[in-house]
């Protein structure tokens, strides 16, 4: 298989496995689907990484694969390749790209489907899509733009030009530069400490956010207004204003 999930402690590993480069195909963006779909129902996968491995995030389309294609076959294709990023994206669950190498066209893509991303210290990350007569056709003029602003978004898909993690951080790509042997140890810790959080609560912050960015603030209130009052009906509120008031700040023990 060319992508694997593997659960521990609570922590699902959605591992991208095509060397050399992770060149994500059509059988590996399928494959992204069907497992990001089993990591939203699994109620043992409470937090996820997405992980290339220690060398390569992943490079990108596979071209070969792409260039055979003509606009009829791309036509069909495309809401195929744009639904596999957006299970990703879906996940009702923190989730954390591990980002080693490179992470370019569909690989950042990928990256941007997650909640945050943690990228190697040689890493290098861009949507080259426009050196090859394209754009972005997996969602990265939508949530580039969104993450890092609409004017930083053109200039990245205008230019198709790599960025290092360093200029990463500055735009906003990415959000921790680590050395790159402790990119997937710290991804994996931010997700486990997360993973032993209130389930239910997490899942209403995301939704919350992310449902709030595509619509008016007072639809967003109202969409937080709703998570906020039906998180008084859960045991983790219960559990977690029982601690606090018991035993103070931060020590709940969450089921």
């Amino acid at each position: 298989m060319t992508v694997n999930l593997e659960v521990a402690d609570g922590v699902g590993t959605i591992r991208l496995d095509r060397p050399p480069m992770n060149a994500l195909d059509i059988a590996t963006q399928d494959r992204l689907r069907e497992l990001a779909e089993e990591a939203t129902r699994r109620d043992d996968v409470r937090a996820v990484v997405i992980w290339g491995g220690e060398k390569v995030f992943a490079a990108g389309a596979d071209i070969k694969e792409m260039q055979v294609m003509d606009h009829a076959a791309m036509v069909v294709r495309s809401k195929a390749l744009q639904d596999s990023f957006t299970a990703v994206a879906r996940i009702p669950k923190p989730v954390v790209a591990a980002i080693t190498g490179y992470a370019l066209g569909g690989g950042c893509e990928l990256a941007l489907c997650a909640d945050i991303r943690i990228a190697a210290d040689n890493a290098k990350l861009g949507q080259p899509e426009i050196l090859l007569g394209l754009i972005p056709g997996a969602g990265g003029t939508q949530r580039l733009a969104r993450l890092v602003g609409p004017s930083k978004a053109k200039d990245l898909i205008f230019t198709g030009r790599q960025v290092k993690a360093d200029e990463a951080l500055t735009l906003g790509l990415v959000d921790r530069v680590v050395p790159a042997a402790e990119v997937y140890e710290q991804a994996h810790a931010w997700a486990a400490r997360l993973a032993a959080g209130p389930a239910l609560a997490l899942r209403a912050a995301k939704e919350s956010v992310d449902a709030g960015l595509e619509t008016d603030i007072d639809t967003g209130l109202t969409i937080e207004r709703n998570w906020f009052a039906g998180l008084f009906a859960t045991e983790d509120r219960e559990t977690g204003m029982r601690s606090f008031v018991e035993e103070g700040p931060g020590k709940a023990k969450f089921r």
